[in-house]
C-alpha cells in the first residue's frame, strides 16, 4: 500500500468536519450566540472599552468551564485555526485581536469560516510531500510534529466543537 497519498483522505476528514458544523450553524441568531446554559459559562463579552472579549484564564481551569458558541467561534477561529497558520507559510489569516471577538453570530461566522478556509488552503498548498514536514522551532514542543498531525487535530477541533455547537443549538430550542 505504500506510494499513496494521504493528503486527499484527511482533507476529506477536515471537510467533513467542517461541512458539518457550517451547516448546523446555518441561521445561528444572536441570541442563541450568546446564550450561556449555565451560570459561569464563559462567553464573550463587552470589556472595559467596548471591546468584545472572550472570557479566559491562565492557566486552564480544570474542570474547564461550559462555554456558549460565541467562545466556542472565537476558539475555533482566532484561538485554533488561524493561530496554527500564523506559524505557518500561509500567516494569520485573520487579524490577531488576542482574545478580541465578535458580540454578533454573523460576522464571528464570515471570520469562522475564512479561517476553516485559510486553513484549509495552506494544507492544500503544503501538498503531499509538505505536509509530512516537521512544524518547526516556533511549534515548541511540537516542533517535530508534522503538518499532517496538525491537520488530524484540526479535524479533531472542528468535529469535537463543532459537536458542542450543534448540541448547545439544540438545548437552546428546547429550553
Amino acid at each position: 500500500m505504500t506510494g499513496r497519498a494521504v493528503l486527499p483522505v484527511l482533507l476529506r476528514g477536515y471537510d467533513d468536519a467542517w461541512e458539518r458544523l457550517a451547516a448546523r450553524v446555518g441561521g445561528l441568531t444572536d441570541e442563541e450566540y450568546l446564550w450561556e446554559p449555565v451560570r459561569s459559562a464563559w462567553s464573550v463579552r463587552p470589556g472595559d472599552t467596548g471591546e468584545w472579549l472572550a472570557d479566559g484564564a491562565v492557566p486552564d481551569p480544570d474542570p474547564a468551564p461550559v462555554t456558549t458558541i460565541a467562545w466556542r467561534t472565537w476558539h475555533l477561529a482566532a484561538d485554533c485555526l488561524a493561530d496554527y497558520l500564523s506559524r505557518s507559510p500561509a500567516g494569520r489569516p485573520l487579524p490577531d485581536r488576542g482574545r478580541g471577538w465578535h458580540g454578533a453570530a454573523a460576522p464571528a461566522l464570515v471570520e469562522l469560516a475564512a479561517a476553516a478556509t485559510a486553513f484549509r488552503t495552506a494544507m492544500t498548498d503544503l501538498g503531499e510531500d509538505g505536509i509530512w514536514q516537521p512544524l518547526g522551532p516556533a511549534w515548541g514542543p511540537f516542533g517535530e510534529a508534522s503538518w499532517a498531525d496538525l491537520l488530524v487535530h484540526a479535524t479533531d477541533e472542528l468535529a469535537h466543537h463543532g459537536a458542542e455547537i450543534a448540541l448547545l443549538r439544540d438545548l437552546f430550542r428546547w429550553r
